[in-house]
């Protein structure tokens, strides 16, 4: 355990520390492991980012009623276009968890083994929240009535079309963050909620996008920092 708190959330050890169960290179993932992994990551970005897409659940749901639609009906395909944006990133990520495990990046209990990673992934995704990508995502988040009211499609099949719409742009504001889990440990429940602790309110914080990301990107700096700085 590290010593500054900000090391609290890290779970890193050294690849050549004589750690006896450390992943051999060429150890080989079934399907069924596979298929594990994903179901692990899936269940992780509904539990991460369901919550930040609320305000915008709630406007969609608001603007049926308005408009006479079925709110019931329809909230749910917006709900389940967004999560589908998730749940293909979540292969993504399973499969940069299966090339980090064979370069013996992550141990068996998904912990970083490589500091020097731990610490380059926390300073991208701070970088990443000063670039003008995350400030326009974030903009839309931060203002989800606008955001359907231009691209309003009535029916089922525009509820579920704005509904990938959205989760493209929430994934083009998170995706660094979501890396953070490979920093952190993937089994790290406190790295888990220190990172929703920091989505879900620059999503809904008073300020403007540019402000909002700027404050989550000295957070990971400092994360960065205290990382650096721990045993």
């Amino acid at each position: 355990m590290g010593r500054s708190i900000l090391a609290i959330p890290l779970h890193v050890r050294n690849a050549n520390d004589g750690n006896v169960d450390a992943p051999s290179a060429t150890s080989a993932w079934s399907a069924f492991d596979f298929g594990i992994v994903f179901s692990m990551w899936a269940v992780m970005m509904i539990a991460m980012m369901l919550p930040s897409a609320f305000p915008t659940v709630m406007a969609f749901a608001t603007i049926c009623r308005k408009r006479g639609q079925n709110l019931f009906r329809l909230s749910p395909l917006f709900v389940l276009g967004y999560l589908s944006i998730w749940l293909l990133f979540s292969i993504v990520l399973a499969l940069l968890q299966w090339q980090m495990h064979g370069l013996l990046w992550l141990s068996p209990m998904m912990d970083n083994n490589n500091r020097i990673l731990a610490i380059a992934i926390l300073v991208m995704a701070g970088a990443y929240q000063f670039s003008p990508t995350k400030n326009a995502c974030l903009s839309y988040c931060q203002s989800p009535v606008g955001f359907l009211m231009n691209r309003w499609r009535d029916g089922a099949m525009g509820a579920y079309r704005m509904g990938i719409q959205h989760g493209v742009v929430c994934l083009g504001c998170c995706w660094a963050e979501m890396l953070v889990m490979f920093s952190v440990g993937l089994m790290n429940i406190t790295g888990m909620l220190v990172l929703t602790l920091i989505i879900t309110p620059e999503k809904l914080s008073p300020f403007n996008a540019a402000i909002s990301a700027r404050i989550g990107g000295l957070l990971f700096f400092a994360w960065a920092g205290g990382v650096m700085l721990s045993d």
